[in-house]
Protein backbone atom coordinates (compact mmCIF):
# COMPACT_ATOMS: atom_id res chain seq x y z
CA UNK A 1 0.00 0.00 0.00
CA UNK A 2 1.23 3.48 -0.85
CA UNK A 3 1.26 6.16 1.83
CA UNK A 4 -0.29 8.48 -0.73
CA UNK A 5 -3.34 6.24 -1.06
CA UNK A 6 -3.66 5.87 2.70
CA UNK A 7 -3.61 9.64 3.08
CA UNK A 8 -6.36 9.94 0.49
CA UNK A 9 -8.45 7.30 2.25
CA UNK A 10 -8.08 8.98 5.64
CA UNK A 11 -9.26 12.29 4.17
CA UNK A 12 -12.40 10.70 2.69
CA UNK A 13 -13.13 8.78 5.90
CA UNK A 14 -12.85 11.94 7.99
CA UNK A 15 -14.73 14.26 5.64
CA UNK A 16 -17.38 11.61 4.78
CA UNK A 17 -17.66 13.26 1.38
CA UNK A 18 -15.53 12.89 -1.76
CA UNK A 19 -15.94 16.54 -2.77
CA UNK A 20 -14.81 17.92 0.60
CA UNK A 21 -11.96 15.42 0.80
CA UNK A 22 -10.79 16.38 -2.70
CA UNK A 23 -10.82 20.06 -1.75
CA UNK A 24 -8.84 19.29 1.42
CA UNK A 25 -6.27 17.35 -0.62
CA UNK A 26 -6.20 19.97 -3.39
CA UNK A 27 -7.01 17.44 -6.10
CA UNK A 28 -9.95 16.71 -8.38
CA UNK A 29 -12.79 14.48 -7.22
CA UNK A 30 -12.47 12.01 -10.14
CA UNK A 31 -8.76 11.55 -9.38
CA UNK A 32 -9.55 10.92 -5.72
CA UNK A 33 -12.28 8.40 -6.61
CA UNK A 34 -9.88 6.50 -8.87
CA UNK A 35 -7.24 6.42 -6.14
CA UNK A 36 -9.68 4.99 -3.60
CA UNK A 37 -10.81 2.36 -6.10
CA UNK A 38 -7.17 1.42 -6.60
CA UNK A 39 -6.70 1.03 -2.84
CA UNK A 40 -9.82 -1.15 -2.59
CA UNK A 41 -8.57 -3.28 -5.51
CA UNK A 42 -5.15 -3.65 -3.83
CA UNK A 43 -6.75 -4.81 -0.59
CA UNK A 44 -9.46 -6.88 -2.25
CA UNK A 45 -12.30 -5.40 -0.20
CA UNK A 46 -14.75 -2.49 -0.15
CA UNK A 47 -13.63 0.22 2.27
CA UNK A 48 -16.34 2.84 1.80
CA UNK A 49 -20.13 2.78 1.61
CA UNK A 50 -21.13 5.32 -1.04
CA UNK A 51 -24.60 6.86 -1.11
CA UNK A 52 -26.23 10.14 -2.26
CA UNK A 53 -26.21 11.27 1.37
CA UNK A 54 -22.45 10.88 1.75
CA UNK A 55 -19.76 8.34 2.47
CA UNK A 56 -19.27 5.99 5.39
CA UNK A 57 -16.66 3.38 6.23
CA UNK A 58 -17.34 -0.35 6.08
CA UNK A 59 -16.09 -2.60 8.92
CA UNK A 60 -12.93 -3.17 6.89
CA UNK A 61 -12.67 0.57 6.34
CA UNK A 62 -12.91 1.20 10.09
CA UNK A 63 -9.95 -1.09 10.68
CA UNK A 64 -7.92 0.49 7.89
CA UNK A 65 -8.69 4.00 9.13
CA UNK A 66 -7.26 3.27 12.59
CA UNK A 67 -4.17 1.61 11.13
CA UNK A 68 -3.63 4.24 8.45
CA UNK A 69 -4.07 7.15 10.84
CA UNK A 70 -1.52 5.66 13.25
CA UNK A 71 0.93 4.95 10.43
CA UNK A 72 0.64 8.43 8.91
CA UNK A 73 1.09 10.04 12.32
CA UNK A 74 4.20 7.93 12.86
CA UNK A 75 5.62 8.96 9.50
CA UNK A 76 5.07 12.65 10.20
CA UNK A 77 6.60 12.22 13.64
CA UNK A 78 9.69 10.61 12.13
CA UNK A 79 10.06 13.37 9.56
CA UNK A 80 9.76 16.04 12.22
CA UNK A 81 12.37 14.35 14.43
CA UNK A 82 14.80 14.24 11.52
CA UNK A 83 14.19 17.92 10.81
CA UNK A 84 14.76 18.74 14.48
CA UNK A 85 17.98 16.73 14.59
CA UNK A 86 19.25 18.61 11.54
CA UNK A 87 19.35 21.87 13.45
CA UNK A 88 17.60 24.13 15.94
CA UNK A 89 13.91 23.96 15.03
CA UNK A 90 11.42 26.76 15.59
CA UNK A 91 7.66 26.62 15.19
CA UNK A 92 5.60 29.80 15.17
CA UNK A 93 1.94 29.29 16.01
CA UNK A 94 -0.59 31.96 15.16
CA UNK A 95 -3.66 32.30 17.35
CA UNK A 96 -6.86 34.26 17.25
CA UNK A 97 -8.28 35.34 20.62
CA UNK A 98 -8.97 32.21 22.71
CA UNK A 99 -8.35 29.55 20.07
CA UNK A 100 -5.30 27.98 21.74
CA UNK A 101 -7.34 27.09 24.82
CA UNK A 102 -10.47 26.21 22.81
CA UNK A 103 -8.55 23.86 20.52
CA UNK A 104 -7.37 21.51 23.29
CA UNK A 105 -5.53 22.25 26.53
CA UNK A 106 -3.50 19.05 26.08
CA UNK A 107 -1.89 20.19 22.84
CA UNK A 108 1.00 22.20 24.30
CA UNK A 109 2.27 19.54 26.76
CA UNK A 110 1.80 16.76 24.20
CA UNK A 111 3.81 18.67 21.60
CA UNK A 112 6.58 19.43 24.10
CA UNK A 113 6.84 15.74 24.93
CA UNK A 114 7.03 14.79 21.27
CA UNK A 115 9.45 17.57 20.25
CA UNK A 116 11.34 18.71 23.36
CA UNK A 117 14.00 20.52 21.33
CA UNK A 118 11.64 22.73 19.36
CA UNK A 119 11.33 26.41 20.24
CA UNK A 120 7.60 27.24 20.01
CA UNK A 121 6.64 30.87 19.56
CA UNK A 122 3.09 32.20 19.81
CA UNK A 123 1.81 35.15 17.80
CA UNK A 124 -1.66 36.47 18.58
CA UNK A 125 -3.55 38.17 15.77
CA UNK A 126 -6.62 40.39 15.68
CA UNK A 127 -9.78 40.06 13.59
CA UNK A 128 -8.29 41.77 10.54
CA UNK A 129 -6.56 38.46 9.71
CA UNK A 130 -8.51 35.31 10.63
CA UNK A 131 -5.58 33.20 9.37
CA UNK A 132 -3.61 34.62 12.33
CA UNK A 133 -0.60 35.52 10.19
CA UNK A 134 -0.54 32.34 8.11
CA UNK A 135 -1.44 33.94 4.78
CA UNK A 136 1.12 36.68 5.32
CA UNK A 137 3.83 34.12 6.07
CA UNK A 138 4.29 35.35 9.64
CA UNK A 139 3.48 31.98 11.25
CA UNK A 140 3.92 28.31 10.39
CA UNK A 141 0.54 27.07 11.58
CA UNK A 142 -2.58 28.74 12.98
CA UNK A 143 -5.19 27.90 15.60
CA UNK A 144 -8.15 30.02 14.63
CA UNK A 145 -11.82 30.03 13.70
CA UNK A 146 -13.41 29.40 10.32
CA UNK A 147 -14.76 30.40 7.89
CA UNK A 148 -12.20 32.39 5.92
CA UNK A 149 -10.67 32.29 2.45
CA UNK A 150 -8.75 29.00 2.31
CA UNK A 151 -6.94 29.51 -1.01
CA UNK A 152 -3.59 27.74 -0.62
CA UNK A 153 -4.41 26.80 2.97
CA UNK A 154 -5.35 23.41 4.41
CA UNK A 155 -7.82 23.35 7.32
CA UNK A 156 -8.82 20.70 9.86
CA UNK A 157 -11.75 21.20 12.24
CA UNK A 158 -10.96 20.62 15.91
CA UNK A 159 -14.17 21.71 17.62
CA UNK A 160 -17.42 23.58 17.00
CA UNK A 161 -19.53 25.81 19.21
CA UNK A 162 -22.96 27.36 18.99
CA UNK A 163 -23.02 31.10 18.41
CA UNK A 164 -24.97 33.78 20.23
CA UNK A 165 -25.51 37.52 20.02
CA UNK A 166 -24.07 39.72 22.77
CA UNK A 167 -26.61 42.15 24.23
CA UNK A 168 -26.83 44.48 27.19
CA UNK A 169 -28.82 42.97 30.04
CA UNK A 170 -31.48 45.66 29.67
CA UNK A 171 -32.07 44.78 26.01
CA UNK A 172 -35.64 43.56 25.29
CA UNK A 173 -34.20 40.35 23.80
CA UNK A 174 -31.80 39.64 26.65
CA UNK A 175 -34.16 37.29 28.48
CA UNK A 176 -34.82 35.04 25.51
CA UNK A 177 -33.44 31.50 25.29
CA UNK A 178 -32.93 31.74 21.52
CA UNK A 179 -33.52 34.29 18.78
CA UNK A 180 -33.22 34.33 14.99
CA UNK A 181 -31.08 36.60 12.86
CA UNK A 182 -34.00 38.43 11.27
CA UNK A 183 -34.92 39.77 14.72
CA UNK A 184 -31.65 41.71 14.69
CA UNK A 185 -32.00 43.15 11.20
CA UNK A 186 -32.58 46.72 12.40
CA UNK A 187 -29.76 46.72 14.96
CA UNK A 188 -26.42 48.50 14.74
CA UNK A 189 -23.66 45.96 14.13
CA UNK A 190 -19.97 46.44 14.77
CA UNK A 191 -17.80 46.33 11.66
CA UNK A 192 -14.32 45.12 10.84
CA UNK A 193 -11.52 47.28 9.38
CA UNK A 194 -11.32 47.72 5.63
CA UNK A 195 -9.50 44.83 3.98
CA UNK A 196 -10.69 42.16 6.45
CA UNK A 197 -11.33 38.74 4.90
CA UNK A 198 -14.76 38.91 3.23
CA UNK A 199 -15.73 35.32 4.06
CA UNK A 200 -14.94 35.99 7.73
CA UNK A 201 -16.89 39.28 7.74
CA UNK A 202 -19.93 37.69 6.13
CA UNK A 203 -20.13 35.07 8.88
CA UNK A 204 -19.65 37.32 11.91
CA UNK A 205 -21.70 40.31 10.79
CA UNK A 206 -25.15 38.75 10.62
CA UNK A 207 -24.53 36.47 7.71
CA UNK A 208 -23.82 39.01 4.97
CA UNK A 209 -21.11 41.37 6.21
CA UNK A 210 -22.93 44.44 4.83
CA UNK A 211 -24.14 46.02 8.08
CA UNK A 212 -21.61 48.79 8.64
CA UNK A 213 -23.18 51.45 10.83
CA UNK A 214 -21.49 50.41 14.09
CA UNK A 215 -17.99 51.03 15.46
CA UNK A 216 -14.90 49.37 13.98
CA UNK A 217 -13.52 46.54 16.13
CA UNK A 218 -10.34 44.46 15.94
CA UNK A 219 -10.48 42.22 19.02
CA UNK A 220 -13.03 40.33 21.11
CA UNK A 221 -12.60 42.89 23.91
CA UNK A 222 -13.41 45.73 21.52
CA UNK A 223 -16.51 43.83 20.35
CA UNK A 224 -17.81 43.58 23.90
CA UNK A 225 -17.08 47.24 24.61
CA UNK A 226 -18.91 48.22 21.42
CA UNK A 227 -22.00 46.47 22.77
CA UNK A 228 -21.65 48.00 26.23
CA UNK A 229 -20.95 51.58 25.22
CA UNK A 230 -22.55 52.03 21.80
CA UNK A 231 -25.59 49.77 21.94
CA UNK A 232 -24.39 47.78 18.94
CA UNK A 233 -24.70 44.00 18.73
CA UNK A 234 -22.24 41.34 17.72
CA UNK A 235 -21.88 37.59 17.58
CA UNK A 236 -19.78 35.46 19.90
CA UNK A 237 -19.24 31.72 20.44
CA UNK A 238 -21.26 30.60 23.46
CA UNK A 239 -19.57 29.41 26.63
CA UNK A 240 -17.44 32.51 27.18
CA UNK A 241 -17.44 34.45 30.43
CA UNK A 242 -18.92 37.88 29.75
CA UNK A 243 -18.39 41.12 31.69
CA UNK A 244 -21.11 42.32 34.04
CA UNK A 245 -23.93 43.98 32.19
CA UNK A 246 -23.73 41.78 29.09
CA UNK A 247 -25.45 38.54 28.14
CA UNK A 248 -25.28 36.18 25.16
CA UNK A 249 -28.42 34.72 23.58
CA UNK A 250 -28.09 31.81 21.17
CA UNK A 251 -28.80 32.44 17.48
CA UNK A 252 -31.01 29.56 16.34
CA UNK A 253 -30.26 29.90 12.62
CA UNK A 254 -26.52 30.73 12.67
CA UNK A 255 -24.14 27.86 11.79
CA UNK A 256 -21.74 26.92 14.60
CA UNK A 257 -18.33 28.53 14.93
CA UNK A 258 -15.57 26.07 14.02
CA UNK A 259 -12.24 26.03 15.84
CA UNK A 260 -9.71 24.91 13.24
CA UNK A 261 -6.04 24.30 12.70
CA UNK A 262 -4.74 25.78 9.45
CA UNK A 263 -1.45 25.37 7.64
CA UNK A 264 0.11 26.07 4.25
CA UNK A 265 -0.40 23.33 1.71
CA UNK A 266 3.38 22.93 1.28
CA UNK A 267 4.13 22.88 5.03
CA UNK A 268 7.25 21.16 6.37
CA UNK A 269 7.28 17.94 8.46
CA UNK A 270 7.35 19.75 11.81
CA UNK A 271 4.17 21.62 10.96
CA UNK A 272 2.52 18.42 9.77
CA UNK A 273 3.49 16.71 13.01
CA UNK A 274 1.84 19.55 14.95
CA UNK A 275 -1.30 19.20 12.82
CA UNK A 276 -1.38 15.42 13.21
CA UNK A 277 -1.03 15.70 16.98
CA UNK A 278 -3.83 18.27 17.22
CA UNK A 279 -6.08 16.08 15.08
CA UNK A 280 -5.29 13.00 17.17
CA UNK A 281 -6.15 14.81 20.41
CA UNK A 282 -9.37 16.02 18.84
CA UNK A 283 -10.33 12.48 17.85
CA UNK A 284 -9.63 11.28 21.40
CA UNK A 285 -11.81 14.03 22.86
CA UNK A 286 -14.62 13.32 20.37
CA UNK A 287 -14.51 9.60 21.14
CA UNK A 288 -14.63 10.27 24.89
CA UNK A 289 -17.55 12.69 24.53
CA UNK A 290 -19.42 10.33 22.22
Amino acid sequence: MELRLLRYFVAVAEERHFGRAAARLHMTQPSLSRAIRQLEDDLGTVLLDRSPAGVGTTPAGDVLYDEARALLDQVEHARARVATAAGTATLTVGTLADTVDRADGRLAPAFRRRHPGVDVRIREADFTDPTAGLRAGLVDVALTRAPFDTTGISVRELASEAVGVVLRVDDPLAGREKIELHELAARRWFRFPEGTDLVWSAYWIAGDGTRSDGPVVRTAHECLQAVRWNGSVGLIPLGHDLPDGLVAVEIADQPPSRVVIAWATDADPLVRSFVALAAALHRTTRATDG
